[in-house]
């Protein structure tokens, strides 16, 4: 067999052949987009060079381009499988649970096991991710959805007070917000090293304050 790179007889003269360009690498995508998440996470958007990106998602630039398009679009991409991935616990418990108090505390209680997990940073990535970004659509859109959280959590309430589940007077805007206030200082506390029976502490207080019929 003839190599690529030796000189090939064609007719009148000879030349070098081209030599076979090599494929590009691979990479799995979801595992690069695990690495982006936890970067992410960890550091925060305005934190997160792009050169930081490829160093932890184990890829050069244009394979980053090429597969998530530029920073803003992958950590858009972040946020969404971020959310489905470790963030989806309060919208399963307000799905789930038959009254707000439970689905709060429920809520609570798991922010308390997500947050303070080893396997991945601490604290919440919807938090934490646009603290001091001068991007402004990342910081509205993060703030977006912490304040769809907010306003889950409050239909829930008026709901309960609809049916006498809680008292008339209850201030339902206030509780919501008492609710979000606990579960996004939780996620400030765990990166700051509270523990997650610290936190869990924390939850059976506010839950002690929740009202009752």
């Amino acid at each position: 067999m003839v190599s690529s790179e030796m000189t090939t007889e064609t007719g009148a003269g000879a030349r070098p052949a081209a030599k076979t360009r090599g494929r590009p690498r691979s990479f799995d995508r979801e595992t690069a987009l695990e690495k982006a998440i936890l970067a992410f996470w960890e550091r925060g958007y305005e934190a997160t060079s792009v050169s930081d990106l490829t160093r932890a998602m184990d890829i050069g630039a244009p394979s980053l381009y090429a597969a998530f398009g530029d920073k803003r679009s992958l950590f858009d991409e972040v946020v969404r499988v971020y959310t489905s991935r470790y963030a989806s616990f309060a919208d399963r418990a307000l799905a789930e649970e038959p009254t707000a108090r439970a689905a709060v505390e429920r809520t609570l209680r798991e922010a308390s096991g997500v947050y303070t997990d080893p396997r991945h940073p601490q604290g919440c990535l919807i938090a934490h991710a646009a603290i001091n970004c001068t991007t402004p659509e990342v910081a509205d859109s993060l703030r977006d959805r912490r304040n769809a959280t907010i306003g889950a959590i409050r239909s829930r309430i008026e709901a309960d007070i609809a049916t006498g589940t809680l008292p008339a007077g209850v201030n339902a805007p206030a509780l919501a917000r008492h609710a979000g206030a606990m579960i996004q200082g939780m996620s400030q506390q765990a990166r700051d090293g509270a523990s997650r029976e610290e936190l869990e502490a924390l939850a059976e207080i506010a839950m002690a304050n929740w009202p009752r019929t």
